[in-house]
């Protein structure tokens, strides 16, 4: 799954403002009236709900907006460049790189949430702008403004109502496998996981979007073993089904081991929900461990739930149980609002214009 890229954008430039005069007849003499240059198109993103990967937008990595048109006689205005309209997967966060640094400039998380990430330059005045009671007949016009542009780093998270999480080969996928209508490849090694998974679960009239997250390993927010690059799509969960291994020798350590990754990676993501769930009760020598378990997890906050991932056992009260705090604990996110950036642009440049023989040039202040 393509869920990161970088891109260039580059607005349209304006078009150029042109020199006219009225040459009519009987009026041999007439004022100025050339037209203003066109604005260039901008790019815009927009979140589409239809795309789930940004693997269009690898193919290609510099993204031109249209240019405007140049003005002409008549007081005739150039036309507007062409937008360039790029969609992209809804959950998509836009950064620009300037300076080595990133600067966020939107989260598209709505479906048809638009963007502009470089708009088009402004269109040059025709000569028209420049006449005065005393010039009357200007010989200038001012040429169109360059776009803006930029280099672009789209980040894809996920959007899922729950998160599965836990170490490698604790059986997140086997659970997702028999919740849902996904598939996602089940085997007895770490690291079988190796991209989300989607899948989406039915209880009655309530349906929510559950994610198989990758397995995280300590040193996971530094970017060790698969975690660095799906610990964002966590942030994006609502709820967060923490899976454990029941064969494994510390419960409590593998717990908050995890824990500790998400909140190294964001401080946040320790006031994420969670549900504890022990999986592989199963297997017998789990099965007589079950009260020795429930034991060194006593102290654990979040709702603790024994289950075979294999055999179903446990698993709809779990579901069950997930489906109720989506419905009454916990709120939804508030879509995040269209990001508006500043863009500075230098005033008018001040002009006069002085006589040297029978020739005019255009001087700046």
């Amino acid at each position: 799954m393509i869920d990161r890229i970088e891109i260039y954008v580059y607005g349209g430039r304006g078009g150029n403002g042109v020199v006219s005069f009225r040459r009519e007849k009987f009026i041999p003499f007439g004022g100025p009236n050339g037209g203003d240059g066109g604005n260039g198109g901008s790019i815009i993103l927009i979140a589409d709900q239809g795309k789930t990967t940004l693997s269009d937008l690898r193919r290609q990595k510099h993204y031109r907006a249209k240019n405007g048109g140049n003005g002409k006689g008549k007081e005739q205005h150039g036309r507007k460049g062409e937008d360039l309209v790029l969609r992209v997967p809804a959950g998509t966060i836009v950064r620009s790189v300037e300076d080595g640094k990133q600067i966020d400039l939107g989260d598209l998380v709505v479906d048809g949430q638009r963007l502009v990430v470089a708009k088009g330059g402004k269109g040059g005045w025709g000569n028209k702008h420049f006449a005065t009671s005393v010039k009357q007949v200007p010989r200038i016009a001012k040429d169109g403004e360059l776009g803006e542009e930029r280099k672009l780093i789209l980040d894809l998270k996920l959007l899922a109502d729950v998160g599965l999480i836990g170490r490698p080969n604790v059986g997140k996928s086997t659970l997702i496998n028999a919740v849902s209508a996904a598939r996602a490849k089940v085997a007895d090694y770490p690291f079988t996981t190796l991209e989300p998974k989607l899948g989406v679960v039915e209880l009655g009239y309530q349906a929510f979007v559950i994610a198989d997250i990758p397995g995280l390993i300590e040193g996971a927010h530094a970017g060790h073993g698969l975690g660095h690059d799906f610990l964002r799509h966590i942030e994006r969960t609502r709820l967060l089904i923490h899976i454990i291994d029941g064969t494994t020798g510390n419960p409590i350590s593998d717990l908050e081991e995890i824990n500790a990754e998400l909140f190294l990676f964001n401080p946040s993501l320790k006031d994420k929900t969670q549900i504890v769930a022990v999986n592989k009760i199963d297997i017998p020598t789990v099965r007589e461990q079950l009260p020795e378990i429930r034991e060194r997890l006593a102290g654990v906050e979040a709702p603790l739930y024994f289950i075979s991932a294999v055999t179903g056992e446990g698993v709809p009260e779990l579901m069950g149980q997930a489906a109720a705090m989506l419905t009454e604990d916990i709120p939804v996110t508030a879509p995040v609002a269209e990001a508006e950036f500043k863009v500075f642009r230098p005033k008018p440049m001040k002009v006069s214009v002085h006589r040297r023989g029978h020739k005019e040039r255009r001087v700046a202040s």
